[in-house]
């Protein structure tokens, strides 16, 4: 029984296509996200599927879903909100930001998810927006500038 959907196997597929066939294993991050927005999170069995439809050994897949943060390696909350604290966020605030957006959502340590489900917080490296510091990204997706607790307390309202 397979772990990916037929929906999912198919935008795999569509992956796929852009490389030559001698070269599926270039798909692996793209099909790992697909796997990871499916399931919302990345088990074993998972990385062994997208390794068997890319085949590829799995140890490649793992090698890639551990070395990238925006994989989860573990369940997480329904929304994951990472935050930079490089130099550049960090000196415009990003770790006063980091302890309002921690007590927000009820977490009281980076790569923790509150007792509710709603929210996981990370801690981020730099995602390449340092003149919109401090800098957040939600879900993978999402990225979100100028983080004031004002910010930070419509975010999270927002995202419940």
């Amino acid at each position: 029984m397979s772990l990916l959907s037929a929906g999912a196997l198919a935008k795999i597929e569509r992956e796929l296509v852009k490389y030559p066939p001698e070269q599926k294993q270039s798909a692996v991050m793209a099909a790992l996200a697909i796997a990871q927005d499916e399931h919302g999170w990345l088990s074993n069995a998972l990385m062994e599927e997208v390794a068997a439809v890319l085949g590829m050994p799995p140890v490649w897949v793992y090698e890639v879903a551990t070395f990238y943060a925006m994989y989860n390696l573990k369940p997480q909350g329904r929304h994951k909100v990472a935050i930079c604290t490089n130099l550049p966020c960090a000196l415009s605030g990003a770790l006063e930001a980091a302890e309002h957006l921690k007590r927000k959502c009820g977490v009281e340590a980076f790569n923790q998810t509150s007792a509710d489900g709603r929210f996981t917080v990370k801690e981020g490296e730099c995602f390449g927006a340092c003149g919109d510091a401090p800098v957040m990204l939600v879900n993978n997706k999402r990225m979100v500038g100028f983080m004031t607790p004002d910010k930070i307390d419509k975010l999270v309202e927002e995202l419940k």
